[in-house]
């Protein structure tokens, strides 16, 4: 494991910070002489010696790290071409590499390395570096620093399994891996230090701020923190509900239980947007064309007639679409390049905020607690937590017709394919509809809930994969062409990412670990600890 690749922004005392040059933390010796740097009493006295590592960190989420020109191909690899895709959100019309690569379930390490090695080198070394300059100094930065170490590595534990957390930073190379199961439950306890850090910060300095020119989710507002913190508390409690169901309850009720609360309307949002961010997924499908509408969402939100369709997609410009919505099958043969290139393309710009949790998530996450029987606070019933997420979702993207779509029963339409219809044609894989039904079987309630949350999640395919793969909804198509030679069942999906090549190179005594915790074979077949599905 890399650990030498970061990089902090350098103040200048008449500059802004330049987030994304070269690490200037080893030329402090040089600001005694040269009149243009800041000293180091100037960056303590604004914060600057601990705050640049935090847009580094916030931006390494939704991965799109200034490289430079072209710097998009990091989120590319990171997630576009395994878990927006492996969700079923999005798909590509491009033969990579011949036709056979991730999209046919043969996992590409060229892709899928890119994930491990550029989030333990770009941002959990600058989160390790944070902790340790804050912590017992700014207890506000220290608390902000464990809540996205979490946001940051619950990500990538849910890619690939077993991962370098607890013992990181211990050794110049390699690492000590905790099995995924240790992973949740340090998860666990750094939301809680993190959150109750920072009521208790906020309860002694009400009024101070000082680390609004580093957040690019919330103005340097701690107590939106907390929300997300408490969110993000509930999101992995229910992630772990078949894995350790006592566990889960007690971290979800204890979530519920905070007085700090959690994201309950869109302004709590947390989104990522600023100092120099852009959204990758602007420049991959409207620009590139590499990726564009599936045939998941073109049968779910078609056959609802889902008002929040144009507000993801643009329509196709093929001329067989006639003007509609059309999506691709994802691990098909491809005739050439160019069939499936005017099919719709995702409406995102570079300018597009990266959302990684909405009050609407919340609520699913709370309807279905709430379903297991567990304390989600008050008497909401789980319909009205069901319908307070759709209708949260309709009002963050400005879709009108919520009280029609409530009392839809409307099911997913099928799949028609413009150019290969003999062998890609297929009925709807799903027939539910949005109406809640009090009636209906705790399986059937499930489905509803789960096949919201993913349209209302869009397009976070990190967090659609994982409850995928976790719950079997939604019901998405299989894939026509399986390249995995057996490994990868049609039906069940990819489960995880391969661990890098340069892990298996760099840590060889690590990964044999992490092959040993992880309790199967280094394929994408092998579930993880939390995927009882």
């Amino acid at each position: 494991m890399n650990r030498n690749k970061w990089r902090i922004g350098c103040m200048s005392a008449v500059a802004s910070m330049m987030l994304f040059g070269t690490s200037c933390t080893k030329n402090f010796e040089k600001y005694n002489t040269d009149p243009v740097s800041a000293y180091p009493d100037q960056l303590a006295a604004d914060f600057n010696d601990v705050g640049g590592y935090y847009p580094q960190i916030q931006q390494g989420i939704f991965f799109n790290y200034n490289f430079g020109a072209g710097k998009d191909w990091t989120y590319q690899l990171t997630q576009n071409l395994n878990a927006d895709i492996f969700s079923g959100y999005m798909a590509t019309r491009h033969n990579f590499a011949g036709g056979i690569n991730n999209t046919t379930f043969f996992l590409m390490d060229g892709w899928n390395f890119a994930a491990w090695d550029y989030t333990y080198s770009y941002t959990m070394l600058p989160i390790r570096h944070a902790e340790e300059k804050t912590k017992d100094v700014y207890p506000d930065f220290y608390a902000i620093a464990k809540i996205l170490k979490v946001e940051v590595m619950h990500r990538i534990t849910d890619q690939y399994g077993p991962i370098v957390y607890t013992h990181y930073g211990e050794g110049e190379t390699g690492g000590t891996y905790d099995s995924q199961e240790q992973a949740y439950n340090q998860f666990f306890l750094d939301l809680k230090e993190g959150v109750s850090t920072l009521e208790a910060f906020v309860q002694a300095h009400p009024t101070l701020n000082r680390f609004s020119n580093f957040d690019l989710a919330y103005g340097g507002d701690l107590k939106q923190w907390i929300k997300f913190g408490n969110s993000l508390r509930l999101r992995l409690a229910i992630r772990i509900s078949k894995a350790n169901p006592d566990k889960a309850k007690a971290e979800a009720e204890a979530a519920i239980a905070d007085p700090g609360g959690m994201l309950a309307t869109n302004a709590d949002n947390f989104t990522i947007s600023g100092q120099g961010y852009t959204n990758p997924l602007g420049a991959i499908s409207p620009s590139w064309q590499d990726i564009q509408m599936s045939a998941n969402m073109e049968s779910i939100l078609g056959g609802y007639k889902d008002p929040r369709e144009p507000k993801y997609f643009v329509a196709a410009t093929d001329p067989l679409a006639k003007g509609a919505f059309k999506g691709i099958r994802s691990g098909i043969p491809y005739p050439d390049e160019k069939t499936y290139i005017n099919h719709s393309i995702l409406n995102i710009t570079t300018e597009t905020p990266a959302v990684l949790m909405t009050a609407a998530e919340v609520s699913f996450l709370k309807a279905e607690g709430k379903l297991k029987g567990w304390n989600m606070g008050g008497n909401t019933t789980v319909k009205q937590f069901y319908e307070d997420g759709v209708t949260k979702s309709f009002a963050q993207w400005g879709a009108g017709g919520i009280d029609d779509y409530l009392k839809s029963t409307a099911v997913p339409a099928n799949y028609v394919d413009l150019y290969q219809p003999t062998i890609l044609n297929t009925n709807a894989a799903s027939t539910i509809s949005p109406m809640w039904d009090d009636n209906a079987s705790d399986a059937t309630k499930l489905e509803r809930i789960i096949t919201q949350k993913w349209i209302a999640g869009f397009p976070e395919g990190c967090e659609a994969w994982a409850e995928q793969r976790r719950t079997g909804y939604p019901k998405i198509f299989k894939v026509q062409k399986n390249d995995s030679q057996g490994v990868i069942d049609t039906n069940k999906g990819v489960r995880r990412l391969e661990f890098s090549s340069t892990e298996k190179a760099t840590n060889p005594t690590g990964y044999a670990q992490a092959v040993q915790l992880l309790g199967g074979s280094d394929n994408g077949a092998t579930a993880l600890w939390w995927d009882k599905n």
